[in-house]
């Protein structure tokens, strides 16, 4: 590359940084305040619309209420994917949408949910809305090539042998669907639909499909609804939540950078420059695709700079290698990029093929930490294999060729951590036993096995008039002390109704005579009138399905995993043995969580699945250098293997270190300057970072290398 050319790629990139720092900053410096240009905020972070509504049916079962609030869960996902939906009382439902304030626009958009039915041409009922699994809009072609828009339906496995047998007996007829008494499409059957999936034609617009898909999808509740009250409320943390997050990332990015240019010199601050573009367009991605953001977003965002620094650590550990091996500085870089690649792709593929997953199968709070996670893996490939190559290239051809700047491996002794295995395995299985003990402990006293929070569990809702306009910030200083006193520093959640005096305090289930301790502290404390405060329960956030639909994401893309590992690695013992020290990574978070009494909540699930995302990705690492290596070596005997394996872990356990490090940091200065809810967040995610690189070098190799001399077709002799 010529200097001029150099010049001109190194301007530009400046330049593009440069106004991606001044976007930036002004969507950031409009988060929170309202103004147009600002990243729309979850309940936890802004507050929202919340709206109840009454169920209109006598008497509605558990299973009916359950499946009525899933689907509204999966309706008011198209707002945002961190929508609460959750049972207040018998017959109450309450839907919390974030990021919005204009509670009669929802209302108008979302509808009254009514009863919908799909009749005969003599309008004779033969099915109704909750035998339609899903709706929805779709674009496509005729024949011809013509545009034409469709709605497209899913039945359940009933509505799919019902209309089966409906459509065989009316080819050629007209069978209507009403909603709420008034004929909303009068579909012509054009032949015997007989697979549970139908398509609606002959809308003249994309809007037009969407109305009609919308309406029957509001109409396919097992429930009817009514609206009863909607409100405005303010966030759950306050305004400081979002402040000190945002804080503890620039403290925290600052101190990685500063660590990558002492630790790596000239590539350190071609990385500086890859990071500062990274943070800054995600945060550009997030606002453009409006992307609501909470706490568990936040999460997929400080797994992505773990992942972006990471991509950097390999690519200038290689390039001190090739180095360290007589070769030139300009060949250094393009072999250090080269044999990087491989280890970057596998780790950042297999982490963005769980976010895939985790999006198209997960819900509520999983989808959004899954949109945020593949925009974040996306954005660090881009930063760390063109920003910070280009930038290092360009750097050379400016005349800073000297090695000193680069730096040079230094050749290590291997460290026999497969000889250790049997005591990091008993350690591991030490701590996982813990967990299982503990649990059956607290199960044992009364307490649950794990402290599951409102979000799980559901609680008590009890909303008072103080008389008097507090802050978030003024909630949790002058009122929850009080009320933890009553039912215990726990969990409590504080929210305000705009425009008013109310505060509504969310707790975990509360009796009889602590519901009248609580009133009592109420009045004594604060003046309040007895008579004025409201109790009700409430049902948990997260639903039966939701959870289900969870587990099933997390499984079907540990599976996904496991077989694009076996496909890449070639060989199943290298899958298996990564996803055996991902569950062992979950065991060890869950004996934090159970024996520091952490309330399992909404973050749960995403700091679960950050762990998960970390995990894989360094050991992707790991036994990417394993396979390079047993390429140039005979494996004759199992002390071979062992040399090989030692070897890897050394020469990787630098990067092992210096990532950990660096995302340490950005989920420490998240603990140590948040407030109590996000360190309750943070201090699981702490464990699992460290846990999750133990993994990777002390568990997850040692286990490939047991399977390799004892399991398999291809078994290495002593």
């Amino acid at each position: 590359m010529k200097k001029g050319k150099a010049a001109v790629i190194l301007i530009a990139i400046v330049a593009a940084l440069a106004g991606l720092i001044y976007y930036a900053s002004i969507i950031l410096s409009s988060t929170g305040a309202g103004e147009n240009m600002n990243i729309p905020l979850g309940l936890d972070l802004s507050g929202g619309v919340s709206i109840t509504y009454q169920v209109m049916d006598d008497d509605p079962s558990a299973e009916d209420m359950s499946d009525t609030i899933y689907k509204l869960q999966k309706r008011v996902e198209s707002y945002s994917t961190e929508s609460s939906v959750y049972q207040v009382g018998d017959d109450r439902i309450t839907v919390e949408i974030p990021g919005v304030t204009d509670a009669n626009s929802i209302l108008e958009e979302l509808g009254n949910p009514g009863s919908l039915e799909f009749q005969k041409a003599d309008g004779t009922v033969y099915m109704t809305g909750d035998q339609v699994a899903d709706a929805k809009a779709v674009t496509t072609q005729d024949d011809y090539g013509n545009k034409k828009f469709v709605v497209q339906l899913t039945l359940t496995d009933e509505g799919a042998k019902t209309f089966a047998e409906v459509t065989s007996e009316n080819v050629g007829n007209y069978l209507p669907i009403v909603y709420d008494g008034e004929t909303i499409s009068y579909p012509r059957v054009q032949n015997a639909i007989t697979g549970g999936n139908a398509e609606i034609t002959g809308m003249s617009s994309y809007a037009e499909a969407e109305e009609l898909a919308t309406q029957i999808r509001i109409g396919s509740l097992s429930l009817e609804l009514k609206e009863l009250e909607s409100n405005v409320v303010g966030a759950q943390l306050g305004s400081q939540a979002l402040a000190t997050s945002l804080k503890a990332a620039v403290i925290g990015l600052a101190i990685v950078i500063i660590f990558m240019i002492v630790m790596y010199a000239v590539p350190g601050i071609a990385s500086a420059i890859g990071l500062a573009v990274y943070t800054t367009l995600v945060v550009a991605i997030i606002y453009l695709f409006e992307i609501t953001l909470t706490l568990p977003g936040i999460a997929g965002i400080i797994l992505g700079i773990g992942m972006a620094v990471d991509a950097n650590v390999i690519i200038f550990a290689r390039i001190r290698e090739e180095i360290a091996a007589g070769k030139s500085v300009r060949t250094a870089m393009q072999t250090g990029f080269q044999k990087a690649l491989s280890a970057i792709l596998d780790g950042n593929i297999t982490t963005f093929i769980a976010a895939l997953v985790l999006m198209m199968l997960g819900s509520g709070t999983v989808k959004g930490f899954a949109y945020t996670l593949m925009i974040s893996i996306l954005v660090s490939m881009f930063s760390a294999l063109a920003v910070t190559r280009w930038v290092l290239y360009s750097f050379y051809a400016l005349g800073i060729r000297d090695e000193k700047f680069y730096g040079r491996a230094k050749e290590r002794k291997s460290i026999n951590f497969i000889g250790k295995k049997a005591v990091f395995f008993t350690v591991s299985a030490a701590v996982i036993a813990a967990g299982f003990i503990t649990m059956a402990v607290n199960k044992a006293n009364g307490k649950g096995a794990l402290n599951f929070g409102l979000d799980f569990m559901g609680g008590t809702s009890t909303t008072v008039d103080f008389g008097k306009d507090y802050t978030i910030e003024e909630i949790e200083k002058d009122i929850v002390p009080y009320v933890a006193d009553v039912v215990g520093d726990n969990d409590i959640v504080a929210s305000k109704v705009e425009g008013t005096t109310q505060i509504t305090i969310k707790t975990r289930t509360l009796n009889l005579d602590e519901r009248e301790s609580l009133n009592s502290m109420f009045v004594d404390q604060f003046g309040i009138k007895e008579d004025t405060i409201q109790s009700q329960s409430i049902s948990s956030t997260i639903s039966g399905e939701m959870r289900s639909d969870a587990i099933i994401a997390v499984l079907i893309s540990s599976i996904c995993m496991l077989i694009y590992i076996w496909f890449r690695f070639k060989d199943i013992r290298f899958a298996t043995s990564a996803i055996a020290a991902l569950l062992h990574d979950v065991l060890v978070v869950l004996t934090v969580y159970a024996v520091l009494r952490i309330s399992v909540g909404n973050t749960f699930i995403a700091c679960m699945l950050t762990i998960i995302g970390y995990s894989i990705n360094d050991t992707i690492v790991i036994f990417d250098r394993i396979r390079e290596n047993m390429s140039k070596v005979k494996i004759q005997n199992k002390d071979d293997l062992k040399e090989v394996a030692n070897k890897s872990l050394t020469q990787t356990l630098s990067r092992s270190i210096n990532t950990s490090i660096t995302t340490f940091v950005m989920v420490f200065l998240l603990y140590l300057l948040g407030v109590s809810s996000i360190r309750d967040f943070a201090l699981p995610m702490i464990a699992g970072l460290v846990c999750g690189a133990y993994s990777s070098i002390c568990i997850a190799t040692q286990l490939w290398y047991v399977m390799k001399v004892h399991l398999g077709k291809h078994k290495v002799q002593n």
